[in-house]
């Protein structure tokens, strides 16, 4: 198998399969020699699929069919064991193309969580690539090692993992991108601005609205970076049968706020923002520097 985490021939003992039940019900099973699956349709044995074709049906005592596929990265990182709460794929995809990962990108990594988000990056930077990540517990720290390699099927070479705050624990080498998923990312500008490249690009992941307003104002006051731009992802599922088009009964709303900036090269300066803020913006008692760029500072 090569680092794409992509599978092939027939499925094997040790594998997780998504199992699909006729009302669409996604199922994680892992295989096992002789392994026995409980469901109120009865039974289903490993062993009658085991061997066989990825993309098969297979039977339950009670005559249920499930269909039978390997997980795709997507299922592999909802289902996959956590410690703390993953980035969802749609906050994952969107990262990936607004923040530019590509091959043999150099990336840096805070916190490392559950290693959802590590995956993907992986994936996109490839063998060529270099992964940083940076996780305050051990015990999370420990659980997405085993589920990066779970996915890829053995340690990833261009994976660095560090246990340790990331003030504290980063390295003095440039990177091209950098990703925060943490408590108070504000905390952590200034270390990623001292490694991350001009042009390079910073992501922030935060869940609420008062974290995702402390992140761009800190970034408008560190005055190395561009204005940032956050917003919100969120999918409605659609019914499309004969003349039934509707949209679907469920949908996946928020998540988390993501927020881009792009560092700027030694000495700019941002253009001046267009826009005065609110009187009372940063409260009626502020009398310290205004914002960078921001109109009057």
């Amino acid at each position: 198998m090569d680092l794409s985490g992509v599978r092939r021939g027939p499925l094997q003992p040790g594998e997780r399969v998504t199992l699909i039940d006729p009302k669409g019900r996604r199922h994680s099973v892992v295989l096992k020699t002789g392994g026995i699956w409980h469901t109120t349709k009865g039974v289903v044995q490993h062993d009658d699929l085991i061997g066989g074709p990825d993309g098969q049906v297979v039977v339950s005592a009670a005559g249920m069919e499930f269909l039978a596929f390997r997980p795709t990265m997507r299922e592999h990182t909802v289902s996959m064991k956590r410690g703390a709460t993953i980035i969802y794929p749609k906050d994952a995809a969107e990262i990936l193309t607004e923040g530019d990962i590509f091959p043999g990108a150099r990336v840096l990594e805070a916190g490392a969580g559950s290693g959802a988000l590590s995956i993907f990056l992986l994936r996109a930077i490839g063998a060529e690539g270099k992964l940083y990540s940076y996780e305050a517990r051990s015990d999370f720290a420990q659980i997405a090692r085993q589920n990066v390699e779970t996915f890829f099927g053995q340690p990833h070479p261009a994976w660095e993992l560090t246990v340790g705050e990331l003030n504290d624990a980063v390295k003095d080498e440039p990177v091209d991108r950098a990703v925060l998923d943490m408590l108070a990312p504000w905390d952590c500008v200034d270390a990623v601005g001292r490694v991350l490249e001009p042009g390079g690009i910073l992501t922030c992941y935060v869940t609420t609205a008062t974290q995702l307003g402390r992140v761009m104002d800190t970034l408008r006051v560190h005055g190395g970076f561009t204005e940032p731009e956050a917003r919100e992802i969120s999918i409605r599922l659609w019914h499309g049968e004969g003349l039934a088009i509707r949209p679907g009964h469920t949908a996946t709303g928020h998540t988390g706020f993501l927020i881009f900036a792009r560092r700027l090269a030694p000495g700019v300066a941002a253009p001046m923002r267009r826009r005065r803020p609110a009187p009372g913006a940063y409260g009626p008692d502020y009398t310290g520097p205004r914002p960078f760029g921001v109109e009057g500072a």
